[in-house]
Parts: structure tokens; C-alpha cells; sequence
């Protein structure tokens, strides 16, 4: 059966598949621990399911079983990161949404995958999830032997690094397990130390009120006032822990189409982006990850990346021509935010 499933996840474009029994009780304690300590910041669909997320039976009554895959998505036609990061003019966006949402793809190919199945040994009941209901996707695929945590809590592959999604197939078949891995990350900090804003507090524990990924994506309103500077010019995400990473020498660029970089989103300026009308904001971006956060976190985004850069008359007439431009509050907050640091970086 594992045999089978590899043979058709590699057709379908899955790095690798494993598969874990349903017992999640270690990862519901963290989970519980982790949002006592109300690290999860403004998101509380992380606790609205309650105890759904860590017990599958729960979610989907009758899974005995959990097929986890993985995808890899670093686009081999992109700019360099680390290069782009020197580059305060630049806008930085994580690699994973430099493409097209991976949500669709990876549920289709998901849904292939259990069809093909049932074409072998009959009919099964089952349901795909792709980051998309209360899966705890990590421990997961963890107990599924698709990697181990590291230190920045993303799953590393000895095969892979950690440039790859996670999907999973919740089934009512009794299958046999695949295992876990051991860890390799040894006495290796390079994550915790990179972090610009110190958001991860311990190995293994991450305080997303910190995380610039949570900031600039997940969070709904004002960026603190003390972490806008470590921001940079990361507008859409962060992925400094991944870039240090040694595991990631070993890492898989993507072969899939439909995760090739798009408008130019790995190289584009932030003044030219910050000047999208919200149509072109929703055109351009349309069949993007981005998308979801809208036009409003969208410049948010920006200002406060504009404000980090070297202060120049023209990006400083950009802003003050925009805060005329924009209704938003918080949009109009932040501009405020990056025209005084121009101000100040005059005298």
C-alpha cells in the first residue's frame, strides 16, 4: 500500500508521502500551552475549533488514518533572496507566494491521489485539507516520518530542506504506518540568531506577535510602532529563518507551473507597488496567495518598507502624495510613520 501511494504521489508531483496514525496528544498539550501564552497573537481561529485540530476523529468522525504529502515550491527562475534582502528598494515577498495559490493545486492533486487509490482497492471515505480547516498539518507529518521540527518549528528533510507544502488526506483506512524521523539539527542556532525580530523566543517555541510573517500577513491592524524598523523590506512574509538553514542546501526547486514567479514579484520596487490602484491590486494579483490579505494591509505593507529605506526626496514625495491618495486609517497612520522617518533622516 505505501509503495502504491508513493508511486502515484511522485506522478501527481509529491515530493513524499507518508502516512501516522491519529494520536496528536503530545502536539494538543503544545498547542494548549502554546496559546495559554497567547502567542498566537490576533488569531484566534487557532483556538475557535477547540479540540477538533489535535483529534481528527473529531474533524472527520471515522479517519483512522492520515496520509501525509509534500510539495516542493521554491521557484528556480527567481531573484536571489539574499541578494534582494540588501536591496531596501526592493520589495521582499516569501518565496512560497511569488506563484500562484498553492491552496487549488495541491487540493486537486489531494483529491487525484484518493481517487486513484479508490481505483486500486475500492471505495473509502476520506477528505483533503491543504492549510484550509483545523489540521495540525506540522505534527502531522511529522509522525508521518516527512521530516522533524526544527528549531524555527517549520518541518526540515534531510532531501528537501524546508521549501515544501503539506497536505493530508484524513481516511477511514487502517494503513500502515511509516514512521518518524530523528532530528538533525544538532547544536545549530543559525534560525533563532537570524531572526530579525527575535520571534523565536526558545528552539521550538515561536511567538507569532513577533513573527514578521504574522505581521505582515495574518495581523489586521496597527504593526507596533518598535518592530516596523525590523520589518525591512519584507512586505509579504519573511523567510530568513529558511534562507539561513543549512538543510536547505539540499533543498528541490519546483517543477510545477503554476509556482513560477508572477508580475515580476521578485524583483519589483516598492514604489512601483505601492502605486497599484486596488483594481490593479486585485487583477494583478488574481489566482495569488496575497490576495487574501487586501489592498488595505497591502499598503500597510509597503509604507512601513518605504519607511525603512535610505531617505531620498522622490520616495519622500511618493508618501505624501499617496497620504492625500488614501481613506484608510491605518493605512494613512502608517505613511505618517515612514514621511517622519524621512523627515528625520533630513537633519
Amino acid at each position: 500500500m505505501v509503495d502504491r501511494l508513493q508511486t502515484l504521489g511522485k506522478v501527481l508531483g509529491f515530493s513524499a508521502i507518508g502516512i501516522s496514525n491519529i494520536d496528536l496528544a503530545h502536539a494538543e498539550q503544545r498547542l494548549l500551552d502554546w496559546l495559554a501564552h497567547g502567542y498566537h497573537g490576533d488569531m484566534e481561529w487557532m483556538q475557535r475549533h477547540g479540540s477538533k485540530r489535535s483529534r481528527p476523529a473529531e474533524l472527520v468522525p471515522g479517519t483512522l488514518s492520515i496520509i501525509s504529502v509534500r510539495m516542493d515550491y521554491f521557484p528556480p527562475a527567481s531573484t536571489d533572496a539574499a541578494m534582494l534582502l540588501n536591496h531596501p528598494q526592493r520589495a521582499y515577498i516569501s518565496r512560497y507566494a511569488l506563484g500562484r495559490d498553492y491552496h487549488k493545486l495541491l487540493r486537486q492533486r489531494l483529491e487525484k491521489l484518493a481517487q486513484q487509490l479508490q481505483a486500486d482497492i475500492g471505495a473509502f471515505g476520506y477528505r483533503v485539507f491543504t492549510d484550509s480547516a483545523p489540521v495540525l498539518e506540522k505534527p502531522i507529518a511529522l509522525k508521518a516520518g516527512l521530516g522533524w521540527m526544527g528549531k524555527h518549528t517549520n518541518i526540515l528533510s534531510r532531501e528537501a530542506g524546508s521549501w515544501f507544502f503539506l497536505g493530508e488526506i484524513y481516511t477511514d483506512l487502517p494503513l500502515p504506518e511509516t514512521g518518524q524521523v530523528s532530528g538533525h539539527c544538532g547544536q545549530c542556532t543559525a534560525c533563532i540568531d537570524v531572526c530579525p525580530t527575535q520571534a523565536i523566543l526558545a528552539p521550538y517555541v515561536l511567538d507569532a506577535r513577533r513573527c514578521i510573517s504574522y505581521l505582515t500577513i495574518e495581523h489586521q491592524g496597527s504593526i507596533p510602532v518598535a518592530l516596523r524598523p525590523l520589518l525591512g523590506n519584507r512586505i509579504y512574509g519573511c523567510d530568513d529563518c529558511q534562507l539561513i538553514c543549512p538543510w536547505n542546501r539540499f533543498a528541490q526547486t519546483s517543477l510545477e507551473a503554476d509556482f513560477a514567479v508572477r508580475q515580476r514579484l521578485d524583483c519589483a520596487s516598492l514604489s512601483e507597488l505601492f502605486q497599484w490602484s486596488e483594481a490593479e491590486f486585485l487583477r494583478k494579483l488574481e489566482g495569488s496567495a496575497i490576495r487574501r490579505i487586501g489592498y488595505e494591509r497591502w499598503l500597510r505593507n509597503i509604507a512601513v518598507a518605504l519607511g525603512n529605506m535610505p531617505a531620498n526626496p522622490s520616495t519622500l514625495r511618493l508618501l505624501q502624495f499617496r497620504r492625500q491618495a488614501v481613506s484608510s486609517s491605518l493605512v494613512q497612520e502608517h505613511i505618517d510613520w515612514a514621511i517622519g522617518r524621512h523627515d528625520q533622516s533630513k537633519n
